[in-house]
């Protein structure tokens, strides 16, 4: 498969990456089996970067990860995690987690991005995954702290990349304008942007995608699938965009974009995750994965290459802009 360095790094990822969301039980419940049948698919399809973060299932990705990735020699995949939430025990009785991850409540999450809360997230990360070293080091969910985020974790993260703690930093978030603010200000390597540069979202083509493009700051696209309703060759009933219901004029457009596809033999997902490639600042984009047939689907589309006519067909009818609008 494809590979795409970050940044000015020496570190490099597979162009299809592992998200490790749903390896938490996000969404649903999920049991080791599963989930290690999921990632040896994920293996045998040619994807070497795993993403993963505590905050997925208060740790479950991250064990489920690392104890698959330590069947595997160190320099042959890249793993990144990500710090801002410290998982701290708890008497779970009785109650699943309420961030949305279908797991006991053994940990609550403490919002930290202190030098020394990243620096205890990394070492409880490692312990966890049982690895060595973690490549790639986002900045997770800083929204609501970016301030902190900026003022001492990012310079938390450079300190440990120019340790060779890791080899790439950067954040992963929503919000494209903080992003930018991040882009801009800061030296960050790579960023991993959900849901804004998508077949139904093209917000991230406004001032985050220039700018990461003049600073030379990778960018890793995720929620490529807004939730669900891209992943389907049609979309679904009560599909899922941004988390929420889709509404009725997102699922019309949604078709739309898939009559397109249809008419030059492709499907939804295919165009989907073709999509964020196009632009010249994407190394890649991470798609959550949690059964090995739901990887060798992903892997399966990924490997088809879609016709330029659908691009320029889909731009005439006004459902995508180029990446120069």
């Amino acid at each position: 498969m494809q590979t795409c360095r970050l940044g000015r790094t020496g570190v490099e990822v597979t162009r299809l990456g592992f998200g490790g969301g749903p390896l938490g039980g996000l969404f649903a419940p999920l049991d080791d089996e599963t989930a290690a049948g999921a990632l040896a698919a994920a293996w045998d399809g040619g994807i070497r970067y795993f993403d993963t973060s505590p905050h997925y299932g208060i740790g479950h990705s991250e064990r489920r990860i690392g104890e698959f990735l330590r069947t595997r020699p160190r320099d042959s995949y890249v793993l990144s995690t990500k710090v801002g939430r410290l998982l701290v025990p708890q008497d779970a009785d009785g109650k699943n987690d309420p961030a949305g991850f279908h797991v006991p409540a053994t940990h609550r999450r403490v919002r930290d991005f202190t030098r020394d809360g990243i620096r205890r997230s990394v070492e409880d990360s490692l312990e966890r995954m049982g690895l060595d070293r973690i490549d790639v080091l986002y900045l997770h969910d800083a929204e609501e702290y970016f301030g902190d985020a900026v003022r001492e974790g990012y310079p938390a993260l450079a300190e440990l990349r120019s340790e060779g703690v890791v080899g790439a930093i950067g954040a992963g978030m929503y919000d494209t304008a903080l992003l930018t603010t991040l882009v801009k200000e800061t030296d960050v390597d790579v960023v991993m942007q959900s849901g804004r540069h998508t077949l139904l979202d093209h917000s991230a083509l406004d001032t985050f995608l220039p700018a990461c493009r003049e600073r030379g700051v990778s960018v890793i696209a995720a929620s490529i699938f807004n939730s669900g309703l891209l992943a389907a060759p049609r979309p679904v009933e009560g599909a899922y965009f941004d988390y929420e219901a889709a509404t009725s004029d997102v699922v019309e457009r949604a078709n739309k974009i898939a009559d397109v596809c249809e008419a030059h033999g492709v499907t939804l997902p295919q165009a989907a995750m073709a999509f964020p490639l196009r632009h010249p600042a994407v190394a890649g984009i991470a798609v959550g994965m949690r059964s090995a047939e739901e990887a060798r689907r992903n892997v399966d589309s990924f490997a088809v290459e879609v016709p330029a006519r659908v691009w320029d067909d889909l731009g005439a009818a006004g459902l995508i802009r180029s990446n120069n609008d």
